[in-house]
C-alpha cells in the first residue's frame, strides 16, 4: 500500500479509521527517504469521510472479506436478498423502542436510504415499530437500484472482453507513464540513476 502511494505521489488518499495507521507508514517512509535524499515524495494526508469511516458488515463489526461480512454488489437480486436477510439484528420487539444508532442494519441502511426514508425509518426505531425484515428488503431494494448502473456496465464490460483489455492496456500504461517519473526521481536522488 505504502510503494503504492508514494509511487503516484498521491497527496490525499481516501482510507477509513481501520486504514490511517497504514497511510502513517507511507508517510514515514516518504519522510525517511526525503530527509536522507532530499524531496522526492509527496506527504501523503488522509482523508477520512466520517459518515463513511467505519463501514459495518453483516455481523456489526467492520465490513471485510477477511470477516465473511460482505455484501458484494454484483451479485444477483436473489443473491442479494438471501445476503441482506442475514444481516444481524437484534430481538428487542417491534413495538419496542430501538436505537438506530446501535442497529448494524440501520448503519448499513443510512448509507443508501433517500433522507425523507432515513428521517421515517429512524422514527421507527426511536419510538416502536421499526420491523427488521420490512426494512432488509427496503434494503435489498436501495442496493439493487444503487448499483444498477455498475451491473449494467459490467455487463458490457464482460460481454466485450477486448474493449476490457483495451480498458487495462490504457490504464496500465497511464500507470506505467506516471509511475516512470517517481522511478527515474528516486534513481537519481540515491545515485542508482543508470
Amino acid at each position: 500500500m505504502a510503494a503504492d502511494i508514494l509511487l503516484y505521489q498521491a497527496e490525499q488518499v481516501p482510507v477509513g479509521k481501520d486504514q490511517k495507521q497504514h497511510l502513517e507508514v507511507a508517510r514515514d517512509i516518504a519522510l525517511k527517504f526525503n530527509n536522507t535524499f532530499g524531496e522526492t515524495f509527496v506527504l501523503p494526508e488522509p482523508v477520512i469521510n466520517d459518515d463513511l469511516a467505519v463501514i459495518p458488515g453483516l455481523d456489526g463489526q467492520k465490513m471485510s472479506k477477511s470477516y465473511g461480512n460482505t455484501i458484494p454488489i454484483f451479485m444477483e437480486q436473489k443473491e442479494l436478498k438471501k445476503t441482506v436477510m442475514n444481516i444481524v439484528t437484534d430481538s428487542t420487539p417491534v413495538e419496542e423502542p430501538k436505537d438506530p444508532d446501535r442497529c448494524n442494519l440501520y448503519n448499513i441502511y443510512k448509507l443508501f436510504a433517500p433522507a425523507d426514508r432515513l428521517a421515517a425509518t429512524r422514527e421507527l426505531y426511536l419510538g416502536g415499530g421499526a420491523m427488521y425484515g420490512k426494512i432488509k428488503l427496503e434494503l435489498v431494494e436501495l442496493l439493487w437500484e444503487t448499483f444498477a448502473p455498475a451491473r449494467e456496465r459490467r455487463q458490457q464490460l464482460l460481454a466485450d472482453p477486448a474493449e476490457l483489455r483495451g480498458i487495462l492496456k490504457r490504464g496500465a500504461e497511464k500507470a506505467r507513464q506516471k509511475a516512470a517519473v517517481t522511478l527515474d526521481l528516486v534513481r537519481d536522488r540515491t545515485g542508482l540513476k543508470y
